[in-house]
C-alpha cells in the first residue's frame, strides 16, 4: 500500500516542480517584456499633443450664481476658475509607459500635470454638486454632474448622485443612458459604477 502512495507523491512533486518552473518562466518573461517596453518608452521622441481632448469648463452653462457665497461653493468656484486658465486632459487609467510610447518621453511631466488638473476638476465638480444638492438645488447639481460625466469622470459618487437625481425626477431612461458611458470608462472603478447603475435600472 505504501508504494502506490509513494509513487503518487513523486508524481505530484514532479508536477508541482513543473508548474512552479513554468510560472517562474512566465513571470520572468512578463518582467523582461515590461522593462523592454519601458526602455522603448523612454527612448520615444517628443510628439505633438494637438490631438489630445482638452477640457474647457463651460461656465456659461453651469450654475455659477447659485449659492456663490457659500464657503464650499465659493472655494469650488475659485478652484474651477484657476483650472480654466490651464490645460486639462482626462488621462485616467493610462500608464506612464503608454503615455510615453504614444506622446514621447519628454512630454510625460506635462501630461502628468494635465491629468492631475483633471483629477482636481473631477473632485471639485463632485464637491460643488454635492453641496448644492444638500442645500436643495437638485437641478443645478444635475447640470454640474452632467458636465462631469461628459468629461468621463470615474468618480463613482458623481454617477450615484446624478442617478439619484434622475430617479427622484422620474427619469429612469436617463439612468440607463449612463450605463454605456460607464462601460466606456478606462478605470478600475468601472465595474462598481456599472453594477450600481444596473441595480437602479431593475
Amino acid at each position: 500500500m505504501r508504494f502506490p502512495f509513494f509513487a503518487s507523491f513523486i508524481v505530484f512533486c514532479i508536477w508541482l516542480g513543473y508548474e512552479l518552473h513554468k510560472r517562474r518562466n512566465i513571470e520572468s518573461k512578463a518582467n523582461d517584456d515590461f522593462w523592454q517596453r519601458e526602455a522603448d518608452a523612454n527612448n520615444t521622441r517628443r510628439k505633438s499633443l494637438d490631438q489630445l481632448k482638452y477640457i474647457q469648463i463651460p461656465f456659461d452653462k453651469l450654475p455659477v450664481n447659485t449659492l456663490s457665497t457659500d464657503p464650499t461653493v465659493s472655494e469650488c468656484l475659485d478652484t474651477l476658475h484657476e483650472l480654466s486658465s490651464a490645460q486639462i486632459v482626462n488621462l485616467t487609467g493610462i500608464s506612464n509607459t503608454d503615455l510615453k510610447l504614444q506622446y514621447g518621453a519628454p512630454n510625460i511631466d506635462l501630461l502628468s500635470q494635465y491629468d492631475q488638473r483633471y483629477t482636481l476638476l473631477a473632485r471639485t465638480l463632485q464637491a460643488w454638486a454635492g453641496t448644492l444638492y444638500e442645500k436643495g438645488y437638485s437641478d443645478e447639481a444635475r447640470q454640474i454632474l452632467e458636465f462631469a460625466i461628459e468629461t468621463r469622470t470615474d468618480v463613482s459618487a458623481s454617477y450615484k448622485l446624478l442617478a439619484t437625481i434622475y430617479q427622484e425626477k422620474g427619469m429612469p431612461e436617463k439612468i440607463k443612458a449612463l450605463v454605456p458611458i460607464a462601460e466606456g470608462l478606462n478605470s478600475p472603478l468601472k465595474k462598481h459604477i456599472i453594477q450600481y447603475l444596473n441595480e437602479l435600472c431593475q
